[in-house]
């Protein structure tokens, strides 16, 4: 029996019932039939992407068009989960206006359900703007990828007690201003319960310890197919690159030695038809 479409509803259902909510990311059509295929709720076309697909040293090169790009792709795969487009660096820092426009393109170009976008108080009025245009927005706070330089780098966030209430607020704020899902990345896990027992939307943790409403990984971390890093909270499911290649060096092999194609990979024709040639 094919699955229904996944709508907020009953994303919000599952937090009130105690029921957890899977996110993973995907950023082409074959990758998103998979996820889709797997039963998961909800699929981010994450600006991770630029790293994992495109080769970035970091997320902040994506832009607009290679996002909507990827979207498209994503959409093609998916009849059920509910997709959640990434809206890249000055996509929506810039002005209000710029942001509703851009957050727009996910939806009218792209057939995403909703956009995630990183910030804390500061972007509540971005946020709220966007919603009363019709667009659902998803909150993205504690390790913000997109301003981790002034973050002093990939670490851990709300580690103080100061900190930790103001991440609080931010994702109240964030709530009050009309998000329906808040992710957070890299954060304690007791500060990530306080939000998440707080909140009447559903919490999204990465790196966030097993209190939140959801989960979500990056697809290629969880089948082992980037190797640059390995961040502390993934678990890597497969480790699929050592495959990969061993597969890839063996096809290089029998090409150099003449044994592939073989002959269950060849057409063949009657030879008094290929005399006549």
């Amino acid at each position: 029996m094919e699955r229904k479409k996944v709508t907020i509803a009953e994303l919000q259902q599952k937090k009130e019932q105690g029921q957890k909510i899977t996110m993973m990311t995907a950023y082409d059509y074959p990758t998103a039939h998979l996820v889709d295929q797997a039963g998961i709720d909800t699929i981010l076309v994450g600006d991770s992407l630029g790293m994992v697909m495109l080769g970035y040293d970091s997320t902040v090169p994506v832009t607009m068009d290679e996002m909507i790009h990827h979207c498209k792709a994503v959409r093609r795969g998916v009849k059920s989960g509910f997709i959640v487009g990434d809206m890249p660096f000055m996509s929506y820092q810039i002005n209000v206006e710029q942001a509703v426009e851009n957050a727009g393109r996910f939806m009218k170009e792209a057939g995403c359900d909703s956009v995630k976008l990183e910030g804390g108080s500061e972007m509540a009025p971005v946020v709220k703007a966007i919603v009363t245009a019709g667009v659902p927005v998803c909150g993205h706070i504690g390790l913000t990828p997109q301003t981790a330089t002034m973050l002093s780098g990939f670490k851990v966030q709300a580690k103080d007690a100061e900190s930790a209430r103001q991440l609080v607020k931010s994702a109240k704020d964030l709530q009050e201003a009309g998000a329906f899902m808040m992710v957070m990345e890299c954060i304690p896990d007791l500060v990530a319960k306080k939000i998440t027992n707080e909140l009447k939307i559903p919490t999204i943790g990465i790196g966030a310890g097993k209190n939140c409403d959801g989960q979500v990984l990056v697809y290629h971390d969880l089948v082992g197919l980037f190797e640059r890093f390995t961040p502390k909270f993934v678990k890597q499911y497969v480790n699929l690159a050592p495959q990969v290649k061993e597969a890839l060096v063996q096809y290089r092999t029998e090409v150099e030695e003449g044994t592939f194609p073989g002959p269950g990979h060849t057409f063949s024709m009657k030879e008094d038809e290929a005399e006549k040639i």
